[in-house]
């Protein structure tokens, strides 16, 4: 077969070829993925600015009226009718899930012992390199499945800056090439992927794929613009003291999503359960 309508056909043949290869690059887990930078994410529904918005990681509860966005550990389920965002702790272990993690993917010192964040008691694990990268990758994936199966519109990772509790064993670059690692799976999985506190890695968040901020107490420690400016003002703020509320309220309060909580983030009818917006 010659002539014009054959070299068509081939072109047409080899498009049908190229164009799902060409599609498919880039998407899905992260499995066997290492390092590389992430390719441009799959569609995600990112939070509204300036909205109502309630931090629910210690328990869910019933939104109060005028509550558009939520936070909710992976363990709850959504919020009907609201922007819901999954608390997971990608980066520390829970003190009550450490011995279910391989002993090699807690970070350990050089005399073998692990190394832990005081403040709540959790295990670092072992970001040092691709391979374990990728190891802790796919269990903190298969949470990312579990809060996209429920519904939610966005992921919460916690503890990004776990690197700067670690006695110098982990650094920046690992923890951002961790956080693109699961950016890269959370796209995938259509949910957008917020960035936790860690104020002095907002300037990668296009490298680390990431699409709002979660912040505690920005405007209590005067960083809330560092977020506003990197996030084009997609930033949820928890302040845990009253003069923090005050503060982040009379500098963004016509701009950010800011809520006044208990540091327990306990749920109503507790002793110490407190939720302000003013």
């Amino acid at each position: 077969m010659s002539g014009p309508g054959a070299r068509i056909g081939a072109l047409l043949l080899a498009l049908s070829v190229a164009l799902p290869a060409l599609t498919g690059c880039g998407s899905g887990g992260s499995g066997g993925s290492g390092d590389k930078a992430s390719s441009k994410p799959a569609a995600v529904r990112l939070p509204p600015r300036h909205a109502g918005f309630d931090y629910q990681i210690g328990g869910a509860y019933r939104p109060a009226a005028g509550v558009r966005i939520v936070s909710r550990d992976r363990s709850d389920s959504p919020a009907p009718g609201l922007y819901n965002i999954c608390y997971v702790n990608a980066f520390q272990a829970q003190p009550e899930e450490r011995s279910s993690w391989p002993a090699d993917l807690l970070l350990r010192d050089g005399d073998g012992e692990v190394v832990i964040d005081e403040d709540w008691n959790e295990p670092l694990l072992d970001l040092r390199t691709p391979a374990k990268r990728e190891r802790v990758a796919q269990r903190v994936d298969r949470w990312i499945d579990g809060c996209a199966k429920k519904g939610f519109d966005a992921v919460e990772p916690d503890n990004y800056d776990s690197y700067t509790r670690s006695r110098h064993l982990l650094t920046a670059a690992d923890a951002t090439a961790f956080m693109r690692l699961i950016s890269r799976h959370a796209h995938a999985r259509h949910l957008a992927i917020g960035q936790k506190n860690t104020a002095e890695l907002a300037g990668q968040r296009k490298a680390a794929g990431l699409d709002f901020a979660v912040t505690e107490e920005c405007g209590q420690y005067d960083e809330c613009e560092v977020y506003a400016k990197a996030f084009d003002d997609r930033v949820v703020d928890i302040e845990y003291t009253d003069s923090g509320l005050r503060k982040a309220l009379a500098r963004w309060g016509a701009r950010l999503s800011i809520v006044r909580r208990d540091v327990d983030v306990s749920t109503p009818g507790s002793t110490h359960y407190v939720r302000k917006v003013r």
